[in-house]
């Protein structure tokens, strides 16, 4: 465990640096998910200008390299050991069962409390070696807002999605009375809970225009400052000049994340059946970490499926496929594998939700639609044109080499970060 970190000299200018506090549940590596990456790059960059102490939960089982690796984007760390209860477990739906009749909490909150991070939280917050904290995600919320506290320290809250929105549309298309009555409960308490968290912050921003608009409309808050961007690395992320497979389809994320497994069981009971109709040499590789029983049964009962689980490098797998899909029926936020895949110069084919917060058109950046009949019209279409498909993926290219490097990003974030600290000193 490192201590904390040690004070700057403050100067009193607006662009002298922050010392910034920065909450998480784990650590980063390995980057196997759209925040992770997110995070990682954004505090890359951050931590160029401002000192940086990383506050985070240990889950057990983490590799000890990601302890090494933590000095990429923080200038010290503090860990506290914290056990997860796996998914699928006898424990796991004991927890679930607990936290339904005997807590007002979602479990997706409940899980993360702990008296170790909560004295961690205090102590550091109490130190007066900070000048701002940032709640990455709202899970550490459930600790730093206990009980209706608030912190001394000035606290950004930087909402990656709007995580009722996401249990609302699990609510949505959930089958079932007994799993409708469970999504239905677990929305309502989020609802609440997340109304909570971002009026006890100091600030709140989010990751697209409309996950803002949403959370001043929906919460009644006036603390939004605004919206920081997806970006992508557009050095790691490049166009390939590799042939691609012909007529093949990739899906890119954690297969571990409700919305991801609903999308890709989506995809294969209604729209696959469609593309393999017309074009009957069709393959599918599904990329991601801890594929669940669920999507490795999709590559039993079909030889044309591929399910890789967790990767060193998903650049491979964009190089080689012919068209991206993306099939989600239920998030929130915005999809950095989009950004990922669009700067590789991959055609993407998504529905509305999927692409959901992203600048993009239809027909100019990426293919959208939402009825199975819909998606699978528009893969077709990619297969039979390759000169759609060429202008497609380099469009994407543009628009993200334009507009969405991190250190722009950052820009944004750094700002939204310096405003926070100057309204708490007015």
């Amino acid at each position: 465990m490192s201590e904390l970190a040690s004070p700057v000299t403050r100067t009193g200018q607006p662009d002298a640096p922050l010392r910034i506090l920065w909450l998480k549940t784990g650590p980063l590596h390995p980057l196997d998910t759209g925040g992770k990456i997110r995070t990682y790059n954004m505090l890359r960059e951050l931590r160029k200008r401002n000192p940086l102490t990383y506050l985070s939960l240990w889950p057990a089982g983490t590799p000890e390299s990601a302890r090494q690796d933590a000095a990429e984007y923080s200038s010290a760390q503090i860990w506290i050991p914290w056990q997860d209860t796996p998914k699928g477990s006898p424990a796991f739906f004991a927890d679930l069962a607990a936290n339904f009749f005997l807590s007002r909490l979602p479990y997706a909150l409940q899980k993360y409390r702990s008296s170790a991070w909560a004295q961690a939280m205090a102590q550091a917050d109490a130190s007066g070696q900070f000048d701002l904290i940032v709640c990455d995600f709202l899970t550490p919320g459930v600790v730093l807002f206990a009980e209706g506290r608030r912190p001394r320290t000035p606290v950004l809250l930087f909402q990656h999605n709007v995580e009722s929105l996401i249990w609302k549309r699990h609510f949505d298309t959930a089958q079932g009375t007994v799993k409708r009555f469970y999504m239905r409960g677990q929305w309502q308490r989020t609802v609440q809970q997340e109304g909570r968290y971002c009026s006890l912050a100091d600030k709140v921003c989010a990751v697209s225009e409309d996950d803002a608009r949403l959370l001043r409309e929906e919460f009644k808050l006036t603390n939004v400052v605004g919206a920081v961007p997806t970006g992508v690395d557009l050095d790691f992320f490049q166009l390939s000049a590799a042939p691609r497979t012909p007529r093949s389809l990739v899906f890119l994320g954690s297969m571990d994340w409700m919305p991801n497994i609903d999308g890709c069981c989506w995809f294969a009971d209604e729209i696959w059946p469609l593309v393999k109709r017309k074009f009957p040499d069709t393959t599918l590789t599904i990329v991601g970490r801890k594929p669940v029983p669920k999507v490795q049964e999709l590559a039993t009962r079909d030889a044309s499926i591929r399910v890789t689980g967790t990767v060193d490098d998903v650049r491979p797998h964009l190089a080689a496929g012919e068209v991206m899909v993306v099939p989600l029926r239920v998030g929130g936020g915005t999809r950095i594998k989009i950004f990922e895949a669009m700067a590789t110069g991959i055609p993407c084919v998504s529905t509305r939700i999927g692409a959901e917060g992203l600048p993009v058109n239809h027909g100019e950046h990426i293919a959208l639609a939402d009825t199975p009949a819909d998606f699978a019209r528009e893969i077709c279409a990619l297969f039979e044109n390759p000169g759609c498909r060429q202008a497609l993926g380099q469009n994407a290219r543009t628009l993200v080499e334009q507009n969405f490097g991190w250190p722009s990003i950052n820009a944004v974030f750094e700002r939204f970060c310096r405003e926070t600290v100057q309204a708490a000193r007015r």
